[in-house]
Order: structure tokens, then C-alpha cells, then sequence
């Protein structure tokens, strides 16, 4: 099968959730946004397709939006997901979970409007980034570092990945003074990064940086 994937070119994101999927599994795929012409394909068959908003993927003549169901859709496509119907259900409660909690760190530099930009809400954005690492942060760490994993590798350990690398980057003082507190998670990012297709991508020009206009952002006054 080969994938089309529709993000926006410049970010990391949400897309990169599913990057992380296809090249740990060797998939062959387009990251067709970022090719020539690529933005106005994405915006053709979004509304060709009625889909609200990148990402979405195309599979053959399937498409499907929103990341959490594309992960659900391509796990056991890719051999990242069980066999059993109720622990694919059970891995995409999980992957649930995860995408609340990415809307908490985008709402730590954003929590009035989207709209406005950061430097309009810097106030309120103090105030919510310092609530996110005293009781938010701590909670998501401690609930998935309790849980029970099975040894073979599911892209809801792909995305907790990516969620260290994002926090690391985003607070990098907080995530350093907490971390020793999570050793499960840290332990499963550190072999996860030394998957040879994953360690591959990481060094490549395939996976975009960290930058100020994604989801993960590091202001340091929000990093007090």
C-alpha cells in the first residue's frame, strides 16, 4: 500500500504523530504537502473529501482524518497494534488521551485564541503554562508511566516518544527536574530512539525541527 499523508509542511504538529508510524514501519509513503504544488493538492482533497482540517491520510480510496483514527486505522497495518479487537480499542483510548493532552500544550502559549498571537496573551499564557507543569504535566507523566506495556513496540509508544522529544524541547528545565520522577517513559524513549528506521529519520531531512510555529514551543518565561 502506499500512503498519502496531507499535513502542513512547515510544523511538525499533529502529522508528525503519524510520520513517526509510517517510518518506524518502513511504509511507503508521500508527505504530499511538502512536495511542488503540494498545498494546493492538501486543499483540493480537503474539500474534495469534506475534511475539516490536516492531518488526513489517503489509502487507496480510503481517506481518513484526525490523527488518533489514522493511528487506529494504520496500527495493525503496520504491525503497531495488537490483534485483539479490545486492545486496539484499548490503544486508541490511549492515543485519545494523548491528543488532550497535546491540546494542553498548545493552550500553554495560546489559551485565549488561536487567533492572536502569543505575544497578545502572555499574561494569561504565564498563568496557564505555570498550571499546566505544577498539576497537568505530572498527571499525564504518572498515568501513562503506570501503565503496562507489552514488549512489542505500538504507535501509542511511538507518540509517547514524541512527546518527550516535544516537552523536552518546550521545557526543557521543567522536563529535566521531573524526568527522574518517570524512568519507565524515559527508559522506553531512550530504545525507542535507537530503532534503526526511527534513528534513521530522526537524522534526516524528513523530520522538520522543533520550531515557534508548532505545537511544541519554547518560550523560557513559560519555562520558569
Amino acid at each position: 500500500m502506499k500512503y498519502e499523508l496531507y499535513y502542513w509542511p512547515s510544523i511538525q504538529g499533529r502529522g508528525e504523530f503519524i510520520r513517526l508510524a509510517l517510518e518506524d514501519a518502513g511504509a511507503d509513503y508521500a508527505d504530499v504537502a511538502r512536495r511542488p504544488r503540494g498545498m494546493k493538492t492538501m486543499f483540493t482533497q480537503m474539500k474534495r473529501n469534506h475534511v475539516f482540517a490536516p492531518p488526513f491520510l489517503r489509502a487507496g480510496g480510503v481517506v481518513i482524518a484526525q490523527t488518533a483514527m489514522i493511528l487506529h486505522y494504520l496500527g495493525p497495518r503496520l504491525g503497531l497494534a495488537p490483534k485483539s479487537e479490545a486492545q486496539r480499542l484499548w490503544l486508541h483510548q490511549q492515543q485519545l488521551t494523548i491528543s488532550d493532552w497535546l491540546v494542553e500544550v498548545h493552550d500553554t502559549h495560546h489559551p485565549i485564541a488561536s487567533g492572536l498571537y502569543y505575544e497578545d496573551q502572555k499574561p494569561e499564557s504565564r498563568r496557564r503554562a505555570a498550571d499546566f507543569r505544577t498539576n497537568r504535566l505530572p498527571k499525564f507523566l504518572g498515568y501513562f508511566e503506570r501503565l503496562q506495556r507489552t514488549k512489542t513496540v505500538t504507535y501509542v509508544d511511538l507518540s509517547l516518544f514524541q512527546m518527550i522529544e516535544g516537552l523536552r524541547y518546550a521545557f526543557p528545565g521543567t522536563m529535566r527536574g521531573m524526568e527522574r520522577k518517570y524512568p519507565k517513559l524515559i527508559r522506553l524513549h531512550d530504545r525507542l530512539a535507537q530503532r534503526p528506521r526511527l534513528a534513521a529519520y530522526l537524522g534526516s531531512e524528513r523530520r522538520i525541527p522543533f520550531n515557534q510555529q508548532g505545537i511544541f514551543r519554547h518560550y523560557e518565561e513559560l519555562d520558569a
